[in-house]
């Protein structure tokens, strides 16, 4: 075979290599991600839940895929702790815990309703000895499920700053902080640190709002986009 033939068949060669990259890099792998992600993409949620009274609470801005015991576990492990039933005892716990500055890692946290349901989880990181400034996450499992078989769950992640009294209503309540999507960004933040996320990837929430309230009546700004974590399975 002469030089010449060698070169034409190695030009062509390398073009059909650099077609298929081509088609792999910027067709099929995106489209695989898009079809991947196209069952929580397609589900309509409301993306925002509502006090027990109506009235409109803290976003949607985080969600995990997961079964309810990895979900658990994942938050043990990160250093979260689970939040106690709302019950008299513990809310005295709370109020001795405010006023006493006394730890109470466990501390009770209201409810709110994501599409007429109560959460079915509840997470929370103290800052400091008092029960007053907390990170904290409520979740709700949700129909959808992953490829992989397991659930995706909605949360409404925020930081409380102090506790105070209901702009709206009047009750004694925390106050959150008005950067939603830095809390949202905090939790996605430690669970990634913990060695617990297999991917990420954002979910249309309730749109950009600079001038939202919630549920106390509090303010928050967002960018409104949700941060969906892909829980690690167990080896």
């Amino acid at each position: 075979m002469s030089p010449r033939s060698l070169r034409r068949r190695a030009t062509i060669w390398l073009a059909s290599l650099l077609a298929a990259y081509l088609a792999l890099a910027y067709v099929a792998a995106p489209e695989f991600w898009t079809f991947r992600d196209r069952g929580f993409r397609d589900q309509r949620f409301e993306m925002v839940t509502h006090t027990p009274q109506g009235i409109p609470g803290d976003p949607i801005n985080v969600g995990l895929v997961g079964t309810e015991r990895e979900v658990v576990h994942a938050f043990a492990i990160a250093g979260w702790d689970t939040a106690d039933a709302v019950t008299l005892r513990t809310a005295i716990d709370i109020g001795e815990s405010v006023l006493f500055s006394r730890p109470y890692p466990d501390a009770p946290m209201s409810r709110l309703l994501f599409e007429g349901r109560a959460q079915d989880l509840a997470f929370e990181k103290p800052v400091g000895d008092s029960a007053d400034r907390r990170h904290h996450v409520r979740f709700w499992q949700t129909d959808t499920i992953g490829d992989d078989g397991r659930p995706l769950w909605l949360g409404a992640a925020s930081f409380d700053r102090g506790v105070g009294l209901s702009h709206d209503t009047g009750a004694i309540t925390h106050h959150i902080g008005p950067d939603i999507d830095a809390e949202r960004d905090f939790l996605i933040g430690d669970l990634n640190a913990a060695g617990l996320l297999a991917s990420t990837s954002d979910m249309a929430g309730i749109g950009v709002t600079r001038t939202g309230r919630n549920g106390g009546g509090d303010p928050y700004f967002t960018d409104g986009k949700a941060i969906i974590g892909v829980l690690k399975q167990p080896q």
